[in-house]
């Protein structure tokens, strides 16, 4: 007798989990703020998010340069043997510039690596207490201080004509730590806006800028 084959229901593809325990999870988003947040706190949100967004735009495009002068030493030393004197020199750079200019970008999408496996767990409302006084008692005095420190370091480089001396190439180096001036300013204007985004978690219960509020 034939048997009979009950008809297989097909099987759902499991989501995929790509979050990683070490990087922090974006709470809330880029939608709307909520109607009852005071329009000075919800504009302020707004336009400190949208300035670090053309930030991150802008910066992105150092990988362009970036990428040629690695693939072009590259090829200049294997293929004729002809490395050169700057490549090096300009890889750093850049890369360096990359970190820095894109770091208020980076706070912005919640992508700074942080360990936040007990964090992850808690309620909004005690997530928002944590960030908030933490951003009033370490992250912005920290980088008061590290901004105070690196203005002297680059106003002494300008001055001093400050070369690096670990290559023939011997370029100045006040580009390299001017970036990390300007890279410190935006993580303040950032910071500005997750502060105001963990006061309001922590009163509320909700990370503004999430889909409850579209």
């Amino acid at each position: 007798m034939p048997r009979n084959h009950k008809s297989k229901k097909p099987i759902k593809p499991m989501k995929l989990d790509i979050s990683d325990e070490m990087i922090a999870e974006r709470r809330g988003g880029s939608g709307p703020m909520p109607k009852s947040m005071p329009k000075w706190m919800a504009s302020t949100i707004t336009k400190i998010d949208l300035f670090s967004k053309w930030i991150g735009n802008v910066v992105c495009w150092i990988t362009v340069p970036l990428i040629f002068a690695m693939t072009y030493e590259v090829l200049a030393r294997k293929l004729f043997t002809a490395p050169t004197m700057w490549a090096y020199d300009m890889s750093r750079f850049m890369y360096g510039a990359l970190f820095m200019l894109g770091a208020g970008y980076a706070l912005s999408k919640g992508v700074h690596i942080r360990a936040d496996f007990l964090y992850r767990n808690f309620k909004t409302k005690t997530q928002g207490r944590i960030d908030f006084w933490l951003y009033l008692l370490f992250y912005f005095p920290g980088l008061i201080v590290f901004l105070y420190m690196t203005t002297g370091f680059v106003q002494e480089s300008i001055m001093r004509g400050e070369r690096g001396m670990d290559t023939a190439w011997m370029p100045y180096m006040w580009p390299i730590k001017a970036s990390l001036w300007f890279g410190i300013i935006f993580l303040l204007i950032q910071g500005v806006s997750e502060l105001f985004k963990s006061y309001w978690a922590a009163t509320r219960g909700k990370w503004p800028g999430g889909d409850e509020y579209c």
